[in-house]
């Protein structure tokens, strides 16, 4: 037992003796590997280090390179700067010098001029006292005499002028009648119970009566309106109270002559596509006004009302624009007064609805767009605001005053609407008196509807070159002091009569 205990602690002592052998041989081994790791490490250290060194020299030499190329762009920049310094200066010395010149040719022209105005003045006081005549005087006298030595050559060089002027005035008349025509052909339908129709020849009234008129009544019967043929050369006229009957009629007509079959049932379907081509523009017109005007929220049943306004007119003046007119001013003026601007806009444009249908319901225009905004639901304060413009309601609110005033602005402006017949007498009657008043004038006459005003002269008191003067003088004073529109033509008439009796 005592053997094997022996056995066993020997055995142990020598396992730990060779555990520690090998010990000893991994460490000096790990030894070696550290010291060749840390050898490699300082030569790659020595490598880095080096092309380190290459590199900061290589961007050092760049760098220095750059900065010599700079320091040389500065310098030649600094010499421009010098060279171009010295250039101004020297220029300013030059104008100063050219400056200093001025100025002594300025004050020398100067005591010229002087010198010279106190001749010519010393002259003239000679002249006036030689004559016995003043400045004035004189020149009016010099233009007397050479007026009356060269009234033959004047009036024919007027006449040349005339003629050619003429000729101008002609040529750019017409490029701005043309010009009219194209933008406002169709700004304000004349207030009329009649259409024209125009015909592309005389044998299409033919086709448009149709045998024993049966085309023609046809028509009639369809549109309601009544269609005049006459002698009249390339025109058929179509005669309604109704607007919306004569364009619808008008439509029908155009597209019937452009087509070529004329019979009772093309007839038929001519108006009813006529009568939606209308409608379209009646819709589409009351959508228009109220976008413009900015007025929203209306029953679509008014705005179609509305738009039949494009049709009618009111002395000349077309009520769907006078509305929208009316419109924009009373939102305006209801703004720089702190009233209800949307009321105020709104019932501007309906004050007039009523016209739209006044011609098949009975009452005042008033009260049928009364009725028509009161019957699709619109706000109450509208219908007060447009009840009042002619005075046949009280004015309950502010916005009721702002209509009846825009109304009386829109209605009242120059060329809005045509002349009374009082006003109409009345420039004529100024027309006259103007020409009256000048001396020599025998007697005048305004013609043509006051476009034109004959003025008959004393032929003892006025010369023919006078009486040019006095066309000119009678233009330019009814120019001054009339408002007209286009222009008045001036005729002065210079007569002379010789009358003996034989006994």
């Amino acid at each position: 037992m005592l053997l094997v205990t022996l056995a066993a602690s020997a055995g142990i002592a020598f396992g730990y003796f060779l555990r520690w052998i090998i010990s000893l041989g991994k460490k000096g081994s790990m030894e070696l590997d550290i010291k060749q790791m840390m050898l490699e490490a300082k030569e790659e250290a020595k490598k880095i280090t080096t092309e380190a060194e290459t590199k900061a020299g290589t961007l050092l030499h760049e760098a220095r390179t750059e900065i010599k190329e700079r320091e040389e762009k500065i310098e030649k920049s600094e010499e421009r700067s010098i060279k171009k310094e010295d250039f101004l200066d020297k220029r300013q010395l030059d104008i100063d010098k050219e400056s200093e010149q001025l100025k002594a040719k300025i004050a020398e022209v100067k005591t010229i001029r002087e010198r010279a105005e106190a001749l010519a003045q010393e002259r003239e006081e000679r002249l006036e006292t030689a004559a016995g005549l003043g400045k004035d005087e004189a020149r009016e006298e010099l233009m007397r005499l050479v007026e009356k030595e060269a009234e033959g050559d004047l009036l024919v060089r007027l006449q040349k002028l005339e003629l050619a002027g003429a000729e101008k005035i002609e040529e750019r008349g017409k490029e701005l009648l043309a010009a009219a025509i194209q933008r406002l052909a169709t700004a304000v339908p004349s207030e009329i119970m009649t259409t024209a129709v125009t015909l592309p020849g005389d044998e299409v009234k033919g086709k448009v009566i149709g045998k024993e008129g049966r085309n023609i009544k046809a028509f009639e019967r369809a549109t309601g309106v009544e269609v005049i043929i006459d002698d009249t050369p390339g025109s058929i006229t179509l005669s309604s109270f109704d607007p919306v009957r004569r364009q619808i009629a008008r439509v029908a007509l155009e597209n019937l002559i452009a087509d070529g079959r004329i019979q009772p049932a093309k007839i038929e379907e001519a108006v009813e596509k006529a009568r939606q081509d209308v409608n379209t523009i009646i819709k589409e017109q009351g959508e228009q006004a109220v976008y413009e005007c900015g007025v929203f929220n209306l029953d679509p049943r008014i705005v179609a009302i509305l738009g039949r306004l494009y049709f009618r007119t009111s002395y000349g003046q077309n009520v769907l624009q006078h509305s929208i007119e009316m419109s924009h001013i009373a939102r305006m003026i209801a703004e720089e007064l702190g009233a209800n601007a949307t009321i105020a806009k709104t019932a501007a444009l309906l004050h007039d609805i009523g016209k739209a249908v006044d011609h098949e319901v009975a009452g005042t225009h008033v009260e049928i767009g009364r009725r028509i905004l009161q019957k699709f639901g619109a706000d109450e304060e509208i219908v007060k605001a447009m009840q009042a413009h002619h005075g046949e309601y009280p004015f309950e609110t502010i916005e009721s005053i702002i209509v009846q005033v825009a109304d009386a602005i829109s209605g009242g402006r120059p060329g809005a609407r045509r002349d009374t017949v009082e006003n109409y007498l009345k420039r004529l009657k100024e027309l006259e008196a103007i020409a009256n008043a000048f001396p020599g004038v025998e007697k005048s006459y305004a013609i043509q509807a006051g476009r034109e005003i004959r003025v008959f002269v004393t032929p003892a008191e006025i010369s023919d070159f006078e009486a040019k003067k006095l066309a000119r003088e009678v233009a330019t004073k009814i120019e001054n002091e009339l408002k007209y529109p286009g222009e008045i033509k001036v005729s002065v008439i210079r007569e002379t009569r010789a009358i003996e009796f034989a006994r």
